[in-house]
């Protein structure tokens, strides 16, 4: 490889370029976070632009991906709905009270615009405060929790 990965003493994710350049406070940044989080992967400077391109996260050395997949964890955090158990209103906007991998929370959806279809009958949800619930697929919610949900979609 051209590069290095390795975490400095105060936490913070370096990269060391192919001439030897150290770039502290680097960030991973996936393109495709949902439908290919294995595939593309930018490592993002603290300016902004981006230092690396990855296509395949599982080509590099397992080391350097225990260290990527810590940053990626705390940056895409996305709790799995699991069940819906009540809307304030089959209007927006409303707030859910629901379960999900994480725990029981409730959460604001400001706009039916707010969740999203993805591949494969998953869906997106974003709250009010940017937090993206994921439903990997529809069908496997029960019965409740979907009657719930098709008065949104």
């Amino acid at each position: 490889m051209e590069f290095e990965i390795e975490r400095d003493a105060f936490g913070r994710l370096v990269l060391i370029d192919g001439e030897g350049l150290r770039h502290v406070g680097v960030l991973p940044v996936r393109a495709f976070p949902l439908s290919a989080p294995d595939d593309g992967l930018s490592l993002v400077g603290s300016d902004g632009r981006e230092l690396l391109w990855v296509d395949r996260v599982d080509a590099l050395p397992e080391s350097w991906r225990a260290l990527l997949a810590h940053e990626l964890a705390a940056r895409d955090f996305a709790p799995t709905l699991l069940k819906l158990h009540k809307v304030s209103s089959f209007g927006v906007p409303s707030t859910w009270s629901v379960a999900t991998d994480r725990g029981e929370t409730s959460f604001v959806l400001k706009a039916e615009e707010d969740i999203r279809r993805l591949e494969g009958g998953a869906l997106l949800i974003a709250s009010a405060h940017g937090v993206q619930f994921r439903i990997p697929d529809v069908k496997s919610l029960d019965r409740g929790s979907r009657k719930l949900l098709e008065r949104f979609l």
